[in-house]
């Protein structure tokens, strides 16, 4: 899967340069069969997240996950937002990404931390990818309710949440995300780079 275009991807995704397949090959499917994950299967996916850059080498990021019949399982499905448990519900794993604000030798402002998250976030997801295995980040959650059942210190920031499980046809869905599951495109280059200042019209 890593080698090539997967077909879902090639006919939907046409990159302007060549970069390595298993970036394109990245998309957010919602469709997963439920089945469980052994940690031999999920953990290398943290170990990936584990080797991501990080400012100053503070590794400021943490997950806190559960995997699906688990004591925890119902906790972190409940912090879904209504739409997202309608299909989140059948992953084997459920995370949510945290990361200290603080630099913890001196507890000044870690400027990058949602930075080296989502680089971390990124290892994790491609990681996955290698494997066959569905990995969704999302906002749809309660936050709040995050940091309060899950005992999230305050001095780190709830970023995000992950869902990662097995493919499933995407006949498992309801129908209206039946419509939605396929790989969406990008913004045009042009539009993300500018050259020498924001906003400038010139591009390279």
């Amino acid at each position: 899967m890593n080698d090539s275009l997967t077909e879902e991807v090639r006919t939907r995704r046409k990159p302007n340069y060549d970069v390595h397949p298993l970036i394109v090959n990245r998309w957010s499917p919602r469709s997963m069969t439920g089945e469980e994950l052994s940690d031999d299967e999920l953990m290398p996916l943290f170990e990936a997240a584990r080797w991501a850059p990080s400012s100053n080498n503070a590794q400021l990021w943490r997950f806190v996950y559960a995997k699906r019949r688990t004591t925890f399982w119902e906790t972190f499905v409940d912090l879904l937002a209504e739409g997202n448990k309608v299909w989140a519900r059948q992953a084997a794993a459920l995370i949510v990404v945290t990361s200290r604000k603080l630099i913890e030798r001196n507890d000044k402002p870690a400027v990058t931390y949602a930075f080296d998250a989502g680089a971390a976030w990124e290892n994790f997801a491609l990681e996955g990818i290698r494997r066959g295995l569905v990995v969704h980040g999302m906002q749809g959650f309660d936050y709040e309710k995050a940091r309060r059942e899950l005992h999230v210190p305050e001095d780190y920031d709830v970023l995000a949440m992950i869902a990662v499980g097995k493919h499933a046809p995407k006949e498992s869905l309801p129908d209206h995300l039946q419509e939605r599951e396929y790989p969406n495109d990008r913004r045009p280059l042009a539009e993300i780079i500018m050259a020498g200042r924001f906003g400038t019209e010139e591009r390279p």
